[in-house]
C-alpha cells in the first residue's frame, strides 16, 4: 500500500506510521487524515503486528491544521460538518468512529511518540492513543483559543479523560504551552526521554510489549479502558466478569502459565 504523506513500516511485530511532512511541522491535512486511517487499518488487519507507534518526521510530532487548507469565511458551515464521517461499522462503538476518535477502535495498543511540537489536531490525535512517550523538550497547546477556533474532533472530552477537568480547562481556556515535566505530571505524557534517545526507548518499550505480552490481552484490556467513560461501577464490574472467564479458558492464558512454569519466554498467539 503506498502512501504520499505518511511513512508506514513493520517490523518485530511494531507498525510504525510516520507523519512525513516535516517541512510543514508534519500540519495535518485531509490526505494525510485518510492515510493515517488506511495506516490503522492496515496494521490492525496485520496478525503480525502487536502494537501501533504513531510519531512525525522532522523536528515536530504535529503542528495543527494545515493553515493553507482552511476554508474561507464564506465557506458554508453545514457543508464543512456534512464532510464529517458517519458511524458506519456497527461492530463498533459508534463513538469511536470519528475522524480523530476512532484510535480507540484499532485493536493494537497504539503509542504516540511525541518528538516534537503537538497542537491543536496534533494534540487531539495524541490524546486518542493508549499511550504518549514524549521529548523532555516536546510541546503540547490545545491552541485553539488564540486563533479563534473551539475544541474540535472531541479534544475537549479527550483531554479531560486524560488530565480531568480543571487541567483541560486550563489548557483549553489559556492555549498555553505545556512541556517536560509538567506534561508528565499532568499525564499528557506518560514517559519523557531526552530527544536524542527517544525513537530508541519508545522502541525498547513497544517491542517489550510485542513480544511479552499477550495480544489478546492488550486487545480486551484496550476496549475495557476505553469503554469505561460510558459505563457505571456496575457496568464495569459485569463486563470484567464476563471478559475473565473467557481469558481463563483462552489459549494465551495455558500459554502464559506454561511460560510461567518453564521460565520461558511466552509464545503468544493472539487466540
Amino acid at each position: 500500500m503506498s502512501y504520499e504523506q505518511i511513512l508506514y513500516e513493520a517490523s518485530e511485530g511494531i507498525a510504525t506510521v510516520t507523519l512525513n511532512r516535516p517541512e510543514a511541522l508534519n500540519a495535518w491535512t485531509d490526505v494525510m487524515a485518510d492515510e493515517v486511517w488506511r495506516a490503522m487499518r492496515q496494521a490492525d488487519a496485520d496478525d503480525a503486528v502487536r502494537v501501533v507507534v504513531l510519531t512525525g518526521a522532522g523536528r515536530a510530532f504535529c503542528a495543527g491544521g494545515d493553515v493553507t487548507g482552511f476554508k474561507g469565511q464564506d465557506a458554508n458551515p453545514q457543508q464543512l460538518l456534512d464532510k464529517l464521517p458517519r458511524p458506519y461499522d456497527f461492530s463498533r462503538r459508534p463513538d469511536y468512529q470519528g475522524r480523530a476518535s476512532y484510535f480507540p477502535a484499532i485493536g493494537k495498543p497504539i503509542i504516540a511518540m511525541i518528538n516534537g511540537a503537538a497542537a491543536g489536531l496534533g494534540l487531539v490525535h495524541a490524546l486518542f492513543a493508549d499511550v504518549r512517550i514524549a521529548a523532555d523538550d516536546a510541546v503540547f497547546t490545545t491552541a485553539f483559543a488564540r486563533i479563534g477556533l473551539a475544541s474540535e474532533y472531541g479534544m475537549a472530552w479527550a483531554l479531560r479523560n486524560v488530565v480531568g477537568h480543571s487541567n483541560a480547562m486550563d489548557l483549553l481556556l489559556s492555549a498555553r504551552k505545556v512541556k517536560g515535566e509538567e506534561a508528565l505530571r499532568m499525564g499528557l505524557a506518560s514517559q519523557l526521554h531526552p530527544r536524542d534517545g527517544l525513537a530508541a526507548a519508545t522502541r525498547a518499550y513497544a517491542k517489550d510489549m510485542a513480544q511479552l505480552c499477550s495480544p489478546r490481552s492488550t486487545r480486551v484490556l484496550k476496549h475495557q479502558m476505553w469503554e469505561l467513560p460510558f459505563q457505571s461501577l456496575q457496568e464495569a464490574v459485569a463486563a470484567d466478569s464476563r471478559e475473565m472467564l473467557s481469558s481463563n479458558v483462552c489459549e494465551d492464558f495455558q500459554e502464559g502459565k506454561n511460560a510461567f512454569k518453564e521460565k520461558r519466554p511466552p509464545k503468544f498467539t493472539g487466540q
